[in-house]
């Protein structure tokens, strides 16, 4: 899936430094690892777009297909999807698994703001 807003991009092995850990050092970056058929991540997915949007590219909301970069997954040691990791200035700053509220996810942003 294509996205329309530059503060949402696609991320794959190929382009995960640049997308995550380089542009982890300008801004926050929310590394969703996710997959097509979890029931969970359609859940989380638009509300995740939703306050990427409301936050107008304060962060970058990075989304990883893990069917298609299983080693993104492996690497971070991903044990279920979706499986959300903020990054800051390239390292790990926090993560979480499953489907969450709005505002779980508007005070999890806002933790790791910078």
């Amino acid at each position: 899936m294509e996205h329309s807003a530059e503060y949402i991009v696609n991320t794959t092995e190929e382009n995960f430094e640049e997308t995550v850990v380089k542009a982890s050092h300008e801004r926050l970056v929310l590394c969703d690892i996710s997959a097509d058929w979890c029931a969970p991540c359609n859940i989380l997915k638009p509300v995740l777009t939703q306050v990427a949007h409301e936050y107008k590219g304060q962060f970058i909301l990075s989304v990883v297909d893990a069917d298609e970069n299983m080693k993104i997954a492996g690497r971070h040691q991903v044990r279920g999807f979706p499986t959300v990791i903020a990054y800051v200035k390239g390292e790990e700053v926090g993560r979480f698994q499953s489907a969450q509220s709005k505002s779980f996810l508007m005070s999890f942003v806002e933790d790791h703001l910078f």
